[in-house]
C-alpha cells in the first residue's frame, strides 16, 4: 500500500499505483510524505521511477555498518532505523527495520510492518497539518514518537522487572519457571537497548548536518538526551536483571543444599540401626544372642539408640 500525504491543505491518499491518481504531475510538488507500507516490488519501483531514487533491499536494511545506517548524499539523508514493536496477541517484542529517504520536498518510509508510532504521527499531522510542511518535521515528529514509545516499553519492562524482585525476595517456591521470566526480561532489555543504540548512531549523524540543525537543534537535543537517559536506564535494568539471575541461582543452591543435607542426615540415622540389623542377619550357627529370649527386644532397643544418639549430636552441632 502507498499512502500519500498532501500539506499544508491536509489530504491523505491511499493507492496501489500512482497512476491511479489524475494529474498526479500537479500533485507531485504538493505530497511532503509518501510511506511504503508493505509494499510489492512493482510499488517500489514505481515510486523510484517518479521520484528518481532508490530504496534499499530488505538485506541492506539489515545490515550493520555504518554507511548502511546512515548515507547522505546531494542534500538527500538515506537512513535504515530498527524499530522494536510489540507482536500482537503474544506481547513480546520483534525488531523491524524502516527506512527512510529524506529529501529537501518529501519523505519517504519504507517499511514491512504496522506501526502505531506512525499512527501517533499521522494523527498529529492531521490535527496540525501547517506545523508538519516541512518533510523534516515529519521525520522528527517520527523520531520524537518513536522516542516516547521506546519509553513506554522501558517502563512496562522496569515493572516486570520489578514484579520478579519482588517475588525472588519474598516468594520461597521459587522453580525454573522464574529463570526463564528472568531471561525472558533480559532479551527484551537487550532488544531495546540494541534499537536504541541504533537511534543514538543515527542521530549523532543528523547532528552534523549543518543544515537540518539550523532549525532544528533543540528538538533533535532533546530527543538525544531522551535516549542517551533511556540508555542509562536499560544498562541499569540489565545490571539488575543480572543481580535477581545469581540472586535466583543462589537461593535454588540453597534449597538443593538443604534438600542434599536432609537426605545425608536420614541416610546417617539409618546406617547405624542397619548395621546392627545386618550383624544379626547374617546365618552363622554359633551367635550367643539368638539364643536369648531377650534378644529381639535389646535388638530393637539398640537399632533406636543408635538413631537417637546421631540425631542429639546433629542437633548440640546446630546442624539441624
Amino acid at each position: 500500500m502507498i499512502r500519500l500525504f498532501q500539506l499544508p491543505s491536509y489530504l491523505q491518499l491511499k493507492v496501489n499505483s500512482l497512476s491511479e491518481i489524475e494529474n498526479f504531475d500537479d500533485l507531485k510538488q504538493k505530497i511532503s510524505w509518501i510511506d511504503l507500507q508493505d509494499p510489492t516490488p512493482a510499488q517500489i519501483r514505481e515510486v523510484e521511477e517518479f521520484y528518481g531514487i532508490s530504496f534499499p533491499t530488505r538485506q541492506q536494511q539489515e545490515e550493520i555498518e555504518t554507511s548502511s545506517r546512515y548515507l547522505e548524499n546531494s542534500g538527500v539523508i538515506k537512513i535504515n532505523s530498527t524499530f522494536v514493536n510489540i507482536v500482537p496477541h503474544s506481547g513480546k517484542l520483534e525488531e523491524q527495520e524502516m527506512s527512510f529517504i529524506l529529501s529537501e520536498k518529501t519523505l519517504f518510509t519504507l517499511r514491512y510492518f504496522d506501526s502505531r508510532v506512525i499512527s501517533e504521527v499521522v494523527k498529529k499531522i492531521k490535527q496540525f497539518p501547517l506545523v508538519f510542511v516541512n518533510p523534516t518535521k515529519i521525520f522528527i515528529a517520527i523520531l520524537e514518537s518513536r522516542t516516547d514509545f521506546d519509553a513506554d516499553l522501558m517502563e512496562s519492562v522496569s515493572k516486570y522487572v520489578a514484579e520478579i524482585s519482588r517475588k525472588v525476595t519474598y516468594d520461597k517456591n521459587l522453580d525454573e519457571k522464574m529463570l526463564l521470566k528472568i531471561n525472558e526480561c533480559q532479551e527484551l532489555t537487550m532488544s531495546l537497548r540494541e534499537a536504541l543504540f541504533d537511534k543514538q548512531r543515527v542521530l549523532s549523524s543528523l547532528h552534523r548536518n549543518e543544515d537540518l540543525m539550523l532549525e532544528n537543534h533543540n528538538r533533535l537535543r532533546i530527543i538525544i538526551k531522551d535516549i542517551n537517559s533511556l540508555i542509562e536506564h536499560a544498562n541499569f535494568n540489565f545490571t539488575r536483571l543480572e543481580y535477581l539471575q545469581n540472586s535466583f541461582l543462589g537461593l535454588l543452591n540453597v534449597e538443593q543444599n538443604k534438600v542434599i543435607k536432609t537426605f545425608t542426615v536420614v541416610s546417617l540415622v539409618f546406617m547405624p540401626p542397619t548395621l546392627i540389623a545386618s550383624i544379626y542377619g547374617m546365618n552363622f550357627q554359633i551367635m550367643p544372642e539368638l539364643a536369648w529370649r531377650i534378644g529381639y527386644p535389646i535388638a530393637l532397643l539398640l537399632m533406636l539408640i543408635s538413631s537417637v544418639i546421631p540425631l542429639a549430636i546433629f542437633k548440640r552441632k546446630r546442624w539441624l
